[in-house]
C-alpha cells in the first residue's frame, strides 16, 4: 500500500490510511476531488496530493481563510456570512457547492471552523463541514472538538472531511 510521503508521521496512521482509501476509491470510480478549506489551511488538499501515483484524483483546492475569500473565490453572496456567520452550516454548504461549481471536481468537501482561540461569543473547536457531489444533494456535518488546540482540531477536521468524501464517493 502506498503511503503519504511528506505528511507521513505528522498525522495519525488512521488519517493517512483514510486518505489513501479516499484516493483509491476515487481512482477506481474515475472521480475528481476538490477541497474548500478554511481552518484546515490546505491540510486536506496537501494530504490528498501526497500519495504517489494517485494525485491525479485531486482536481484543485481552495484555501479560503478570510470571509472575503470564502464568498469571492467560491461565488456566493457575502450576505450569507453576515447573516449566519462564517462558521455555520449555511456557509459550509455554500462553500462546498461553490467549489463544485468553480471546479471540474465530482466530489468536494468544505471546512470552516474555530481551530484555535475564538472570539468571546465563539465556541473553540466548533467546525462545520459541507460535502457536495455532482448530481446529488449536498450534506452537512457539525463537530464540537472543544479547546484541544489548533493542531488537534485540524487533525480531527481532516479525518471528518475524509470520512465525508468517502461517503460521497460511495466507498464508506
Amino acid at each position: 500500500m502506498a503511503g503519504a510521503e511528506t505528511l507521513s508521521g505528522a498525522l495519525p496512521s488512521e488519517v493517512e490510511a483514510l486518505a489513501i482509501r479516499v484516493l483509491e476509491t476515487a481512482c477506481e470510480k474515475e472521480l475528481k476531488l476538490a477541497t474548500a478549506e478554511s481552518c484546515t489551511g490546505g491540510l486536506i488538499g496537501s494530504l490528498l496530493t501526497d500519495v504517489d501515483g494517485m494525485g491525479h484524483a485531486f482536481e484543485r483546492g481552495f484555501i479560503v481563510y478570510s470571509e472575503e475569500a470564502k464568498a469571492g473565490m467560491l461565488g456566493f453572496d457575502r450576505a450569507l456570512i453576515d447573516t449566519h456567520g462564517a462558521v455555520s452550516k449555511e456557509v459550509a454548504l455554500a462553500m462546498a457547492d461553490g467549489a463544485l461549481a468553480h471546479s471540474r471536481a465530482d466530489v468536494v468537501v468544505s471546512v470552516t471552523g474555530f481551530a484555535g482561540s475564538a472570539g468571546p461569543d465563539d465556541e473553540p473547536g466548533l467546525v462545520h463541514f459541507g460535502c457536495a457531489r455532482r448530481g446529488r444533494p449536498s450534506f452537512h456535518r457539525e463537530e464540537h472538538f472543544g479547546s484541544v488546540g489548533r493542531g488537534k482540531v485540524r487533525e480531527q477536521s481532516t479525518r471528518v472531511a475524509l470520512e465525508m468524501m468517502l461517503e460521497a464517493i460511495g466507498g464508506a
